[in-house]
């Protein structure tokens, strides 16, 4: 195996480890956000969408190199394998087809592999937001409840508050009703205590009146009478 098809085996050895250990149940994908999230990363930020591409691009060329190698090799399999005897050439062109055949797995694989640890690292990266987005979820789920369950107990005590206050202030309508009652009894035995004291002035009025006026009828009857009894006393004398 030449030098390059070493290096393309050793990195896709070197993926498949990294798959089997992001694939580990163990590891929470919080623990990977927090390894993901170090000083280290965010300096190489900036290379990594290129070595991404360079990588892919290297892969491709190799993959296809491989898949010539292959068609050289299997077409000159057919050939060899119409002629008997050159048995030694049969078998070079054999091992050829074999190791160009391994060449095309190793570069295949390795950008298969390539792609998905793309993909399961930005999945679980995605896995990690959404299970703290549901921590986060979770407790404000917990507090609303709290809250609304203080809220209903709030409520349950204004209403027996409220209950109650209610029941008071019926006992306090009903003594006010009671006190108007009362008062508009108050109001009709005083109107009609003020119609009779109307009525017995106005009656004090009248016989006021008629007293004076028999008063003065008997003033006037005293003094006719008097002086009938002066007419009389000078009859008397004159006779």
């Amino acid at each position: 195996m030449t030098l390059q098809w070493a290096a393309v085996a050793a990195f896709l050895y070197t993926e498949i480890g990294l798959i089997l250990i992001f694939c580990l149940p163990f590891i929470p994908p919080q623990r990977w956000q927090k390894i993901f999230s170090f000083s280290v990363w965010g300096k190489i930020v900036s290379f990594w969408n290129k070595a991404f591409l360079t990588i892919i691009i290297l892969l491709i060329v190799l993959f296809l190199d491989a898949v010539r190698e292959v068609r050289k090799y299997s077409s000159t399999h057919t050939i060899e394998k119409s002629s008997a005897n050159r048995p030694a050439a049969y078998e070079h062109t054999q091992m050829k087809l074999f190791r160009s055949q391994r060449n095309l797995y190793i570069p295949g694989f390795s950008l298969f592999f390539w792609l998905m640890l793309r993909c399961l690292v930005t999945l679980i990266t995605h896995l990690a937001k959404e299970l703290s987005n549901k921590g986060v979820l979770k407790r404000q789920v917990e507090n609303i409840n709290q809250a609304a369950k203080k809220y209903m107990e709030e409520n349950e005590r204004l209403k027996r508050l409220l209950k109650n206050y209610g029941k008071e202030e019926e006992h306090v309508l009903e003594a006010e009703n009671k006190k108007l009652e009362d008062k508009e009894k108050l109001k009709t035995e005083l109107k009609k205590a003020s119609d009779a004291l109307s009525k017995a002035q106005n009656d004090v009025m009248i016989m006021k009146m008629q007293s004076e006026r028999l008063s003065k009828e008997h003033d006037r009857l005293l003094r006719e009478h008097s002086g009938l009894q002066d007419r009389a006393g000078k009859d008397k004398k004159c006779l």
